[in-house]
This record gives structure tokens, C-alpha cells and sequence, in this order.
């Protein structure tokens, strides 16, 4: 009995480098998401409610699952009248909610107690609404003040806690390369590796990979442009995917041939592909060179020319 306890808690104790389906191989067909980013800045200026949000993926894109993002619906987290009519017009519809994604919660990796573990208690009601609304998982950052090993130990041992917590409800708490220490794939991986919990993983965005921004841009997460210190985006993709719950497909602007301009889609594709990656590969279009609406469907198209021919 105890020979079996023992090795059931040692295999809890180890990321999963597959969960489920996630994994099979090359000839794995893609499933395409949509992240919620995409409309930031319709949702922002009221153009568009963050409840039709689902319908216009389905609608507009053709697209079945989606990725929300916390920002929309801040302080909606345990207002369950909300949630539900969230959860019924995305099921009303046949769309799945896959994901919230955290931010605005505190620092995970912060050097000071109190801080942490309010940063840890914040992000427990966004678990609760997540399983409310039929999502896997909930993205997090893995930031805070302090040296590189200050805040890998730190972020750790709260996602270890948050982890722990989420357990019960169902919900894998995974983490973006986000701008500053998470934008290093290897520090990220070591992140995750730490936090000794199988329900931890990553989201690997194609384009989160400044570490340190110029001076004049400088923010909590980096920037996409006017970066000072960048880690190679291909190299960190391929880093992360043995880890990874989704994978963000963060296009910016596209060229006249329907090309995104920053970023190699037919080499990411072909690297997450080649993985044998079978998860959901969700669009995130960040540019200013197309509409968003535009955007999301040149980068729809680029996902699925760059899949064939990986």
C-alpha cells in the first residue's frame, strides 16, 4: 500500500510533458482557437460586448473555441447571473470556452510575502469561474521584483499553491511567456519544472519573447517592438511546447502576400507541428496594418497554408 502511495505521489509530483490528446503526431489536424486579444480594442470601446464575443468567433471566423480574457469582465468573476449567461450563449452555440486569461491580479513572482500570497488568493476566484463556465484552464504571469532566481523561486511556489488549489475544480493553471524573465524559455521551463505539479504548464506565444524592452518603452511585460534584449522566438516555441496546455498564435502586421511581417508562420507551424502538438493553437492578432477583423482572418488563412505544407 504504501509502495503504491508513494509512486502515485511521485508521478503527481512531475509537469505532464503530455495531457490527454494534446499529443499525438505530425499528421495531427490543427485545431484553431481564438484568443479574445484579438478584439481588444472593439471590446474596449464598447463596439463590441464581451458576452457576444463567442457568436462573432463562430460567426464572423468559423471558429468553435475561444479564449477569454479576465480584462473584459474584471470585476464579473463571482458574479455567477454573469458567468452563466456567458457560458449559455457560448454553449447556445456550440462554441467551447477554453481558457481565462489573468492579468491585473498581483504578481506571482513578488519578492514580498504579503504581496504573493494576495497575488495567489486573487487568482483563485478566476479558477472558480473557469470551471463555472466549462473553461481548462487559467493563463497566468509568472512576473515579480526581485533577481531571476528571486522570482523563478517565488513564482514556483505560487503557482505550486494555486495549482494545488485548482486541483479539485479541474482547471491546469498555465503560463505565458510574457515579457521580462518569462520571455527566457529556459527560465520559464525551470519555472514550471519547480512547481513539481502535473495541472502546470505553458501557453508558448509566437511573439512574447522581448525580455528587455528600450528604455522609452519600457512596461510590465515588454513590448513587441523597440525591443533592447530579445530571446529567439523559434528556439523558445520549441522550449515550451513539451509543457504546453494552448499555443498562442500572435500574429502583428501582414505584408501584401498575406505574410505576417515580425514573425515566420510556415517555421512556427512547422515547429509546432513537427512537435506532434494537438492542441488548440488559438489567433492572436496584435497589428495595426489591418483591421482587426482583417487581421484575424489573414491570420486564420496563414495558419492553415503554413500547417499544410509543414
Amino acid at each position: 500500500m504504501f509502495r503504491r502511495k508513494f509512486i502515485k505521489n511521485s508521478l503527481l509530483s512531475i509537469p505532464l510533458l503530455s495531457s490527454g490528446n494534446l499529443y499525438g503526431n505530425s499528421s495531427a489536424p490543427l485545431k484553431i482557437g481564438l484568443a479574445q486579444w484579438s478584439l481588444n480594442k472593439s471590446i474596449n470601446s464598447g463596439k463590441l460586448d464581451n458576452l457576444d464575443f463567442a457568436k462573432v468567433a463562430k460567426e464572423q471566423f468559423g471558429i468553435e473555441v475561444v479564449e477569454y480574457v479576465n480584462q473584459f469582465f474584471h470585476n464579473k468573476a463571482k458574479n455567477k447571473s454573469y458567468l452563466s449567461e456567458l457560458k449559455q450563449r457560448s454553449n447556445g452555440i456550440g462554441v467551447r470556452n477554453l481558457l481565462i486569461m489573468i492579468d491585473n491580479e498581483g504578481n506571482l513572482g513578488e519578492s514580498n510575502y504579503r504581496k504573493r500570497n494576495k497575488a495567489v488568493e486573487n487568482h483563485k476566484k478566476w479558477v472558480e469561474a473557469a470551471q463555472f463556465i466549462g473553461c481548462d484552464h487559467i493563463r497566468v504571469n509568472a512576473a515579480g521584483r526581485g533577481s531571476e532566481s528571486e522570482v523563478s523561486k517565488y513564482a514556483s511556489e505560487s503557482l505550486f499553491a494555486l495549482g494545488e488549489f485548482s486541483k479539485p475544480f479541474g482547471i491546469d493553471v498555465i503560463v505565458e511567456n510574457h515579457g521580462g524573465y518569462s520571455s527566457d524559455a529556459k527560465w520559464l521551463v525551470d519555472v514550471i519544472k519547480n512547481s513539481k505539479l502535473n495541472n502546470i504548464g505553458t501557453l508558448p506565444d509566437f511573439g512574447n519573447f522581448c525580455i528587455r524592452s528600450k528604455p522609452e518603452q519600457l512596461s510590465d511585460w515588454g513590448a513587441l517592438g523597440g525591443c533592447a534584449v530579445e530571446y529567439d522566438k523559434y528556439k523558445g516555441v520549441q522550449e515550451l511546447l513539451p509543457f504546453a496546455r494552448s499555443v498562442s498564435a500572435k500574429s502583428i502586421n501582414f505584408d501584401e502576400e498575406g505574410n505576417c511581417i515580425e514573425i515566420d508562420f510556415f517555421k512556427m507551424m512547422k515547429i509546432v507541428k513537427n512537435f506532434g502538438y494537438g492542441g488548440y493553437v488559438s489567433i492572436e492578432y496584435e497589428g495595426t496594418s489591418h483591421s482587426e477583423m482583417d487581421g484575424i482572418a489573414l491570420t486564420k488563412r496563414l495558419m492553415k497554408k503554413a500547417w499544410e505544407v509543414a
